[in-house]
């Protein structure tokens, strides 16, 4: 059985929030949005179709509390969920807060500008606002 690992650029690109029930939930290193990412922790999953029935129905639990704690946290007008893939095959959701007039409103934010990582402490505030909406 093979063991799950976080992808590596999963793992350079993102910061650890917290482990939930199926899900390691992971802040992006991007201060232009309240960005993060949700992880299934089981190995050599690509698509939401590879998990189980149970792991499925708990994934779509844990986006939705993510998904709240965000829009709580940081009182964004919308919420952008997806599931790509293209750059990164391990199965992962992105909970993305955005507000109109943000930099790639109305558009996606994915491969918009370069990224801008967190000031030291920066990125510990916006991980404890979401947190404390669990």
């Amino acid at each position: 059985m093979t063991k799950w690992t976080l992808d590596p650029r999963l793992e350079r690109d993102t910061l650890p929030m917290t482990s939930l029930g199926l899900c390691a939930m992971r802040l992006m290193n991007d201060r232009r949005w309240p960005w993060m990412i949700l992880v299934p922790q089981r190995a050599d999953i690509l698509e939401l179709h590879d998990l189980t029935p149970l792991d499925q129905t708990m994934l779509t639990f844990e986006m939705s509390l993510a998904a709240k704690a965000m829009k709580t946290a940081t009182g964004c007008q919308k919420l952008n969920i997806g599931a790509l893939g293209n750059m990164v095959s391990q199965l992962h959701i992105h909970v993305v807060a955005r507000n109109e007039g943000d930099p790639a409103w109305p558009g996606p934010v994915w491969g918009h500008g370069t990224g801008e990582p967190y000031d030291h402490g920066d990125d510990r505030a916006i991980v404890t606002k979401i947190l404390d909406q669990l």
